[in-house]
């Protein structure tokens, strides 16, 4: 009896000493979350609380500039998580990326996902893209958190199946001007629900004017021109907030929080004069000469 109780006993304290070995290695094993967008829902929600319309040939959106800011803005949710990427999924004919699409697809940290457009410019498949992938992040382990910035209720199959696997998922919505823009069944099944506001998406949305579609006021810089430009201005920031400021900005590279981001780029169109929004590739060599010019003085 005995040596019953004793070989019992060492069975418990080997799967004690499994259990502990197996939670230290959870807790070395970084947290890591993706962001998952409705381009369809961002466009019509956004542009409607911002332009007063969901009409797209109405308004500018500053993609490039609103997925730095989703990045910087899960950043302080997910604190001690690790970003993995953003999933951009919207709609195009034939799933042939536009030449805005394919601008957004080469930015780093993010990759397109296109379902079809009908021939009302409605988004067939999106849903199912984001549910295909939700599921496949969360059942592999990949994530241990997704926020979705969506609102449609087919997206509640997409939630459950990430869920099943064990990933929280965090509801991401655009502030509606009057009522709900996101389906009841999707807010109920989330782990958390989050609105941004108006004031967070005034600076990446510009209703277009009649003289919208004329050339630009002056000719287009070159890469290395912004480039320039952006040391210009991390010398100033440098100067008015000093080295302290320097050392919370680096850990974040080559991300820059959201509301540095966008006076670096108010400041650099008024310096150039010229409107860097949409322009991806110069926006990369204004962030570039930025952060060239704060690493040569750390």
């Amino acid at each position: 009896m005995n040596d019953d109780l004793a070989a019992l006993a060492a069975r418990i304290d080997r799967t004690n000493e499994l259990l502990t070995r197996m939670l230290a290695e959870v807790a070395k094993t970084p947290s890591t979350h993706a962001i998952f967008v409705d381009a369809g829902y961002l466009y019509a929600a956004a542009g409607r609380l911002v332009a007063g319309t969901e009409d797209r040939r109405a308004f500018d959106l500053d993609a490039e500039g609103l997925i730095e800011a989703f990045i910087d803005r899960a950043r302080s949710v997910f604190a001690d998580s690790r970003l993995l990427r953003v999933y951009w999924y919207d709609g195009a004919r034939r799933r042939i990326h536009t030449a805005e699409q394919q601008t957004i697809a080469e930015l780093p940290d993010v990759k397109v996902r296109l379902g079809n457009l009908n021939a009302n410019n409605q988004q067939k498949g999106v849903d199912s893209l984001i549910r295909s992938d939700l599921e496949s992040l969360a059942r592999h382990r990949a994530i241990s958190d997704a926020a979705l910035l969506g609102g449609d209720e087919d997206l509640v199959s997409a939630v459950e199946a990430a869920q099943g696997y064990g990933a929280r998922v965090h509801l991401w919505g655009v502030e509606a001007p009057d009522g709900r823009n996101q389906a009841e069944p999707l807010l109920w099944e989330v782990d958390s629900q989050r609105t941004l506001d108006l004031e967070f998406f005034k600076p990446y949305v510009t209703r277009r004017t009649a003289h919208a579609h004329e050339g630009p006021p002056t000719a287009r810089p070159t890469r290395d021109d912004v480039r320039f430009v952006g040391a210009q201005i991390a010398a100033k920031w440098l100067a008015a907030r000093g080295r302290d400021s320097l050392g919370e900005l680096l850990p974040g590279h080559p991300y820059l929080p959201g509301s540095v981001d966008q006076d670096l780029l108010v400041e650099a169109e008024g310096l150039l004069q010229y409107s860097l929004r949409g322009q991806a590739d110069l926006r990369r060599s204004l962030r570039d000469g930025f952060w060239e010019h704060l690493r040569t003085q750390y």
